[in-house]
């Protein structure tokens, strides 16, 4: 019995696209409605925390509306012939609803909460608001988020994975947002390196094989290819 390959994946935004779900970047995406640096960075939350709570709150339900899509779901699939580890840059949970099991997430989880005074303290609320004045532990919940201007926590952890890999596949980021676009220099020499994303990437690696489609056609079309090679 052969072993199985370690494939890790790196998600972004485009992945969950697909689903509903509104990025910031997309044509009509959420900077064109929000400044990000008031929703999204640990600034905004200090001038104006009700906003930033409504905004995720806004978020959070519309989550509970959409489904995993076909890329979501084949990764998912992939679990029954490789050693599937995905890092994402998603806070969604759309990955884990699909049904894959080891997924880190870089970014925090909309469905998680922590208190103000205490980041280790991780709650689990579903789809629930976060209402200014809820307090754990005498401290404002807040979402479970890396903003800008915040150290991205599980960065270390997902330099690890990567370096593992026997397959690694990028699906669905634009590569521009750092530290998370900086994992692609972790891969190993050697390992096979997979973009799959129906836009123009700027690739700083030649060893990259370029899937240019959406991610529900271009991640189906990549396991067909890596469980022949």
């Amino acid at each position: 019995m052969t072993t199985r390959k370690r494939l890790v994946v790196l998600t972004g935004a485009g992945i969950s696209a697909e689903s509903g779900i509104r990025t910031f970047r997309d044509m009509g995406g959420l900077w064109e409605e929000y400044d990000v640096m008031e929703v999204a960075s640990i600034d905004g939350w200090k001038k104006n925390p009700q906003l930033v709570l409504e905004f995720y709150n806004q978020r959070r339900r519309q989550l509970a509306t959409v489904e995993p899509n076909a890329a979501h779901k084949s990764l998912a699939d992939a679990q029954n012939l490789f050693n599937v580890f995905i890092i994402t840059q998603n806070v969604d949970n759309l990955h884990e609803r699909a049904g894959s099991k080891n997924v880190l997430h870089l970014h925090g989880e909309l469905t998680k909460a922590r208190p103000t005074g205490n980041p280790s303290k991780i709650i689990d609320i579903g789809y629930n608001d976060i209402k200014w004045g809820d307090t754990v532990d005498g401290y404002q919940l807040r979402p479970h988020i890396v903003w800008f201007g915040e150290e991205v926590p599980m960065m270390n952890e997902a330099v690890k994975l990567v370096q593992t890999a026997e397959i690694f596949a990028v699906i669905g980021t634009s590569l521009n947002v750092y530290p998370a676009a900086g994992l692609l220099d972790y891969a190993p020499k050697g390992c096979p390196i997979y973009l799959i994303d129906p836009n123009d990437i700027n690739i700083w690696r030649r060893d990259v094989t370029v899937i240019k489609e959406k991610a529900s056609v271009g991640v189906p079309r990549f396991i067909e290819i890596i469980k022949n090679e």
